[in-house]
């Protein structure tokens, strides 16, 4: 049997079953870290099965202290609308040339935006976007009219939640650099948005666990008083 690294046996050490708060958790968490800057993430368990319709729990947040990490940004978009992607930040603009790019593989993107009259380019990208989670819908506002304003948003710190198969939600909330008060801001903003989007078909309790962990940490659980209206 490998032989245990310190890191390993201090984690081992830790008590699996301890409720933290926010604050505390991130102090363990920073007790653990590595050399790099990890990302601190959140891991929601809630009690839906989202293979039925009426218990899907998807949406976006925008996180007020930003994620840290740099957003990659494409836009299909023509004439004026492309302009203003452009000079908002947007990493790459174009219609039928960005589709072909696209289906020849080039997909190192975070988020697609699209102007409503470009859907009928952007629905041929369906097998190709869909499986990444990044096919443009208006309920998440990535099909605007307004994409200056949507490349901000995601440049600006906007992430999207979706739950998974299992009923977990899981997010990045910044890095472990940043400020307990920015990390804290983050948390609420995102929890809180997943409370507020609790579907119809949701019986029961709805916010079961909740785990803060780092890239490279060991997963706290997070007391669910801390979880505005869980």
């Amino acid at each position: 049997m490998p032989k245990q690294t310190k890191q390993q046996q201090r984690v081992g050490e830790l008590d699996r079953e301890k409720l933290y708060t926010v604050t505390d958790a991130l102090s363990t968490l920073r007790q653990y870290k590595r050399k790099f800057d990890e990302t601190v993430e959140v891991a929601m368990n809630l009690g839906v099965d989202p293979r039925h319709a009426d218990q899907m729990v998807r949406g976006m947040v925008s996180l007020p202290s930003g994620t840290g990490k740099d957003v990659r940004v494409a836009v299909f978009a023509r004439g004026d609308n492309a302009q203003k992607a452009l000079d908002a930040g947007a990493d790459k603009v174009g219609a039928e040339d960005l589709m072909e790019d696209m289906q020849a593989g080039n997909l190192d993107y975070d988020r697609v935006i699209a102007t409503p009259d470009m859907m009928g380019v952007v629905g041929r990208l369906g097998k190709v976007l869909g499986p990444k989670g990044l096919m443009p819908n208006p309920k998440l506002g990535t099909v605007t009219p307004n994409v200056a304003q949507a490349v901000k948003d995601a440049k600006g710190g906007q992430v999207e939640f979706r739950v998974e198969k299992q009923g977990i939600i899981h997010s990045g909330i910044g890095k472990l650099s940043f400020s307990d008060d920015a990390l804290l801001a983050n948390f609420k903003a995102l929890t809180e948005a997943v409370v507020r989007s609790k579907p119809s078909g949701s019986k029961g309790k709805y916010v079961r666990k909740v785990t803060l962990t780092s890239s490279m940490g060991p997963g706290l659980k997070v007391d669910l008083a801390e979880v505005e209206g869980a």
